[in-house]
């Protein structure tokens, strides 16, 4: 009795986070899935589509390991790539068009699932041969950082950031597509005249611009937070 009281009295309370998206593609996303929402077959749940775009991200990282044997798997891993962009930016649309959220529980899963579909993707990319095991390790642990500077972010500001400057999810997927593409006609690419793996080349600058990111916002959310709660 007193549980089911407790629980009744913190759902009255909790105050979902504002959510911001200024990414490139943020405008034309949302219209693109509200109109799939919209349309979705009746027996579809956001727990489907969620598990779905799970699914996806562990495919991507099973076809970049395949790729080292085959570098056509690398068009599976586009494929996968598209289906988790589905899965994963469908299930919160669908809640919100059916009036069904549990912005609680979504939150929670949602991005735990997003944590556990990266660790496979880096996972698979590390194995490919596409890069080195060192620069996928220092991707993830850049992502890793983001990612939970994000989360704490939400919860002592109550404002979930999607996106960061014009790069969101959606955008990580595109330039993903792109590097693939161009795996497909030469996995190398010449800086400065030394020949370098072109995977390793995107993803050091992927991994500094990440950890530059963090430290970025880090310091302006703890102004921030400062400022609203100053020493007496």
């Amino acid at each position: 009795m007193y549980a089911t009281a407790a629980t009744i009295k913190n759902d009255a309370a909790f105050q979902p986070a504002r959510r911001v998206n200024q990414a490139l593609t943020a405008r034309m996303e949302k219209r693109a899935l509200q109109w799939m929402a919209e349309r979705a077959p009746k027996w579809l749940t956001s727990d489907q589509l969620t598990l779905f775009g799970l699914a996806a991200q562990i495919g991507a990282g099973a076809f970049y390991a395949l790729s080292r044997y085959n570098r056509y798997a690398l068009l599976l891993v586009i494929g996968c790539l598209v289906l988790n962009w589905f899965g994963d930016s469908m299930d919160g649309t669908l809640a919100r068009v059916r009036r069904q959220q549990r912005p609680r529980y979504g939150f929670y899963v949602d991005h735990m699932v997003d944590v556990f579909g990266s660790v496979a993707l880096m996972c698979g990319l590390g194995y490919s041969g596409l890069l080195h095991w060192q620069t996928a390790i220092a991707m993830l642990v850049a992502f890793l950082l983001l990612s939970s500077e994000s989360y704490l972010a939400t919860y002592t500001l109550s404002c979930f950031q999607l996106s960061q400057g014009i790069f969101g999810p959606t955008e990580i997927r595109i330039l993903l597509i792109v590097g693939n593409l161009a795996l497909l006609r030469n996995p190398y690419a010449t800086v400065f005249g030394h020949m370098m793996l072109l995977f390793d080349l995107g993803g050091a600058i992927a991994a500094v611009c990440m950890f530059a990111m963090a430290i970025a916002i880090t310091m302006r959310h703890t102004a921030e937070l400062y400022r609203q709660e100053p020493l007496p």
